[in-house]
Parts: C-alpha cells; structure tokens; sequence
C-alpha cells in the first residue's frame, strides 16, 4: 500500500512538473497550429504581423461560463476586427461539439479542436483535475508577444479584461 502510495504521488509531481507554465506578459505566444470546427488548419504564426489575437481557452462548449464569454467575444467581434485583433477559441471538445455550438450561438470565429491537449498545454492552460482547458485568455500582439493575460474562473471579468487589453492597443 505504501508503494502504491508513493507511487501515485511521484506520478502526480511529474505530471505537475512536466506541465507547461502558463506564458506571461511580454513572452513569445508559443507556436500552435490545430484544426478547427470544420477542420481547416488554423496556425498562429499565419497571424504574425497581420492581426493581434485573442486566443482564449474553455472548459467545454455549451455550458454557461463558456457561453457567456463566447457570446460576449460574438458581440464584439466587429469592433475587435476594425482594430485588427481576430478571435480564436480553444477547448478539447471534438470538431462535432464545436460545430453544434458555433450553429447554435451564431459564432463568428474559429473554434480550436484540442482533443490531444496539445494547444492547451503549450500555453499551460490544462484544468488540474481533468482532461480540460481552464479559462484562461490571451492577447497576442501582431508581434507575437503576449500583451495581457485573464487567467481566472469569472467569464465576465475575461470580457471586461480583453475589453480594457484591446483599448491599450489602440493607444
């Protein structure tokens, strides 16, 4: 039992010690690329120089935090573009899960499918306890650097964070 013990808590430090460290404000956005909801290849690095981005990460799709943030980037989505910034979501539901709630929330923006994690933990936004991204959001400068960072559970401070990141672009 007690190898059994010790042995589950060196698999949970590896893991925790293997996790990628969420980047911060000034960093380099790690270089991504997935496929989205309708499995066109989407790269990060085809944005470099173009347009900042907003690159958040979710739970899952269709539950209610999610859809508060999804629906709130949906709203803002004309002012983002006439400043330039795209909108990508990220979350390790499968293409199917993200095509019914793009349909069914009238989404205007690319969803990511993440099913391996692997976008996810590039940016180390792996929920601790499961399978899942955490709600963590980023605005990536044309430059590709990390210019804000919102990485707590309340959708809403997620919008009214990116709202404030975007309008110091501009300036």
């Amino acid at each position: 039992m007690k190898l059994l013990s010790k042995a589950l808590v060196f698999c949970a430090l590896t893991t925790l010690l293997s996790a990628a460290e969420t980047p911060k404000i000034g960093a380099a956005a790690p270089s991504v690329e997935a496929l989205d909801q309708d499995g066109k290849p989407w790269k990060l690095a085809d944005l470099k120089g173009k347009s900042a981005v907003i690159l958040y990460f979710y739970p899952k799709d269709d539950t209610a935090g999610c859809t508060k943030e999804a629906c709130g980037l949906r709203d803002r989505i004309e002012a983002l573009d006439s400043l330039g910034v795209s909108v990508v979501g990220v979350s390790r539901d499968d293409a199917d899960s993200h095509r019914k709630f793009r349909e069914k929330n009238h989404l205007n923006f690319p969803l990511l499918v993440d099913v391996d994690g692997k976008v996810t933990e590039a940016f180390g936004a792996s929920a601790p306890d499961r399978p899942r991204s955490r709600r963590v959001s980023f605005l990536i400068g044309k430059d590709g650097k990390i210019v804000h960072v919102t990485d707590v559970r309340d959708a809403q401070v997620h919008l009214d964070e990116l709202k404030e990141a975007v309008a110091a672009l501009k300036k």
